[in-house]
């Protein structure tokens, strides 16, 4: 039996609101606005004397590869999704005078890749890795009359170095912290307990305290934990510590919580801790605010995953850190609606692949009440393209794991760490479980809460469950082939299982259902995303293999999904033009009756062309041979065509659709759950006539200014009805006027090569979408038109 810790933290550092002593708290400054940016390499660029003012003013987060244009010739190809790939230099210049006994460092979310730092020409540090955090100390390099420079070359140069589209530049967000010569480092707070029970939780709150000064300081820490609703539940200080000049020392302290709130993912409580540094003046000498949760969560062998005392599946997805449209420099509202829009059909866990995210999108899955497996690497020493970090493992992991399990370890989402995805070095045992020994030891050491899995590949190929390799790991998890990880299980009862990576398919989520020890399963994947076109090549520019597609619009694999998924009542249905539907239903990824293809090609290349249609206009509108298929969890659902009753089905014990054969007339296709008290859950069809006019719908009332703040606003083609015109792909312009901007357009295509910043986007089944934000308080209006139609509007407020 795994416990995997009863109480974590998501970090966030913000100023104490009431602080416990005077003295000076760390000041965190956004560097968002005034960089100057250059797609070259030009020799001097870290130098302050270089002339930048040619160069292009942006902000970041920033991903210039997004831009495009998608190329056939693309140096990075089909991995990248047919982007470009280069070097690129940002420069900001900053205002600062340095203050004696103060601390000034940069941080970098994330700088995609083979990154350099520089500060008044000085090298001040480099990072292969694209997606751990950065923080550099810069104190000494700073000008006494505050005229600074900052220069950052980020290089994708050497591609492919990604199997998926990575972006490229400064494209996580940066920030300048000011504190202490005695202060917090990177990652150094947590919170963590060793007991919980109903009525109280023993906490541990500590911190790492490093101390730059030439003189050994006395250190204590003052704690203070704000339940939910920010009230003060408890409070200490601890202990005097002495910290060596030039060293670093743990300090902790222990506190009591009574009837604890638990985080869950139907009650996502979060607490604070607030922790500052205070030496024998009483002075504080830094501050930090750590979120955090408390929860219960393990991995039986027996029974399979635990939270808080229920026992349930993992009913989860793998997703990919690009946002579509805006590329890699992801605006969190774009996460906010595609992990929405995922939890709405059923999904309660997410698989970060195959890289530690965003630390804002560990925040949100936080607050919105969804699991997590964090994962580290893709590749250990062994290459699976040929630039990619096999050529910096032995040097960098135990950095790069150290740093990413420090960021990350108080986040209470993540219940379990992943040592890498399909790595290829198992093939050599050895020199696998040696790599293997070396990430656990950090993470066990760091995070002693969370157990590590790792998805293996092709198990029994290379023997992991037979060499001791499998059994290495605190959860034994798979990437496909479920009875394989069965029969592992089996073999040895005293593993925890789960699958790591799962196809879509209904024979891949029955033995997941069905088999109690089976913790849950990861989909490939939940968002469809740019790259790995690699075996599909030109001109796709994706892997469409996502519930939903590159807008955040759910699938009809995503409708069958929450069929099998959801916890509330869901009726989907849907038009199957395929002659063979109306016998029983058979396998398929997304839908029934398509042809079986291996594991490792169908998940990395477009699916076959499918006879499943979200409307009730075929292209033959005579009379012929038509399935109604529809997906749902109620007992009984009643079929209805032109309102007359073709009869009700209950629900498969295999998950199959239930389908209906009718011949084929216009009009409407209704099917209603016939459960007791629900027959306000159905979904309707209707056939569509001729395109009239745009309809454009907002996906929320208002957008705000800020880069994380985006509206969504959809537009379908449609007929003089309302009706969605299904084949509709008339050219659309969008416009904004008034308070805002147009960022991006997009439909979701995996052949549509129009640059996503252009105004003009195809509709694609007779929708597409135009991403706004915000420019100060007031109001945006969109319009979409195009020809023959009639132009659609919408308008949004506009916050600061």
């Amino acid at each position: 039996m795994i416990r995997s810790g009863w109480l974590l933290a998501a970090a966030a550092t913000m100023a104490l609101t009431t602080p416990m002593a005077h003295g000076a708290p760390r000041t965190v400054t956004p560097l968002a606005n005034d960089w100057r940016f250059v797609q070259a390499d030009p020799a001097g660029a870290e130098t302050p004397e270089l002339d930048d003012s040619r160069w292009a003013t942006v902000s970041v987060p920033h991903d210039w590869a997004i831009a495009g244009p998608f190329d056939a010739n693309a140096k990075a190809a089909g991995e990248n999704g047919f982007l470009p790939s280069g070097v690129a230099w940002y420069r900001r210049a900053l205002s600062l005078t340095p203050k004696a006994g103060r601390r000034y460092f940069v941080e970098f979310d994330g700088i995609m890749e083979r990154s350099g730092v520089w500060v008044n020409g000085h090298h001040v540090g480099y990072r292969p890795m694209g997606y751990v955090g950065q923080r550099y100390d810069i104190t000494r390099h700073l000008r006494a009359d505050g005229r600074n420079m900052i220069a950052v070359r980020a290089d994708t140069s050497a591609a492919p170095s990604s199997r998926w589209y990575t972006g490229s530049g400064i494209y996580r967000h940066v920030r300048l912290i000011e504190t202490d010569d005695v202060h917090i480092p990177q990652g150094g707070a947590f919170v963590r307990t060793g007991t919980l029970a109903a009525d109280r939780a023993a906490v541990t709150v500590g911190s790492d305290v490093e101390n730059l000064t030439a003189q050994d300081a006395t250190v204590r820490l003052a704690i203070v934990l704000r339940d939910p609703n920010g009230r003060e539940v408890a409070r200490t200080t601890t202990a005097p510590v002495t910290v060596a000049a030039g060293r670093t020392a743990l300090v902790q302290g222990d506190l009591t919580l009574t009837d604890p709130r638990r985080w869950d993912i139907r009650d996502p409580a979060l607490y604070r801790a607030s922790v500052q540094v205070l030496t024998g003046d009483n002075a504080v000498r830094d501050d930090e605010t750590v979120r955090f949760g408390i929860r219960e969560a393990r991995f039986d062998p027996a029974t399979g995953f635990w939270l808080n005392g229920r026992n349930f599946k993992l009913k989860g997805v793998a997703l990919h850190h690009d946002g579509g449209a805006v590329g890699a420099a992801v605006p969190l509202a774009v996460w906010r609606q595609r992990l929405g829009a995922l939890k709405a059909q059923g999904v309660n866990a997410i698989r970060t692949a195959h890289n530690v995210p965003a630390p804002e999108f560990l925040d949100l899955t936080d607050e919105l009440g969804l699991i997590v497996m964090d994962e580290l690497f893709d590749q250990w020493n062994v290459a699976k393209t040929p630039e990619d970090y096999h050529l910096f493992f032995g040097d960098w992991h135990k950095r790069d794991t150290l740093d990413m399990v420090r960021r990350d370890r108080n986040h209470p989402s993540i219940v379990l760490w992943s040592a890498g995805n399909e790595i290829h070095d198992t093939a050599y045992p050895v020199q696998a479980k040696a790599a293997l020994r070396s990430i656990l030891d950090i993470v066990h050491a760091t995070d002693p809460t969370r157990p590590v899995t790792m998805a293996l590949f092709r198990p029994n190929v290379t023997k992991d469950y037979d060499n001791g390799l499998a059994d290495m790991l605190d959860v034994v998890g798979q990437n496909y082939r479920e009875n394989e990880l069965i029969a592992a299980s089996r073999q040895n009862p005293k593993r925890s299982i789960v699958g790591t990576e799962n196809a879509l398919n209904r024979s891949n989520w029955l033995p997941v259902r069905d088999y109690a020890p089976f913790s849950g399963m990861f989909l490939w994947t939940g968002v469809d995303y740019l790259g790995e076109a690699n075996r599909s090549g030109w001109p796709n520019i994706q892997n469409p293999a996502g519930l939903l597609d590159r807008t955040g619009r759910q699938k009809i694999a995503g409708m069958e999904r929450e069929s099998w998924w959801s916890e509330r009542p869901v009726v989907h249905v849907v038009r199957n033009a395929d002659p063979g539907a109306a016998g029983p239903a058979t396998d398929g990824a997304g839908g029934p009756n398509q042809p079986a293809l291996p594991t490792m090609i169908a998940v990395a290349t477009p699916k076959p062309k499918v006879a499943l249609f979200d409307d009730w206009t075929p292209a033959d509108r005579s009379p012929h041979d038509e399935t109604i298929e529809v997906y749902s969890n109620c007992a009984r659902v009643e079929a209805l065509l032109n309102g007359r009753s073709l009869g009700m089905l209950p629900i498969n014990a295999d998950a199959s659709p239930r389908r209906w054969r009718v011949r084929y007339a216009p009009g409407e296709v209704r099917a209603v759950c016939r459960d007791a008290g629900q027959g306000h859950v159905a979904d309707m069809l209707r056939t569509a006539g001729p395109a009239a006019q745009i309809d454009l719908v907002a996906d929320m009332p208002s957008v705000g200014s800020t880069f994380d703040e985006l509206g969504y606003v959809r537009a379908r083609v449609v007929d003089a009805k309302g009706t969605t015109v299904p084949d509709a792909a008339h050219r659309l312009h969008f416009a904004v006027e008034g308070s805002g901007t147009l960022v991006a357009t997009d439909n979701g295509s995996s052949v549509d090569h129009t640059p996503f910043a252009s105004p003009d986007r195809a509709a694609l089944d007779g929708m597409a979408v135009a991403l706004v934000r915000g420019a100060g308080r007031g109001r945006l209006r969109v319009t979409a038109s195009a020809d023959g139609l009639a132009s659609g509007s919408v308008t949004l407020r506009t916050q600061e």
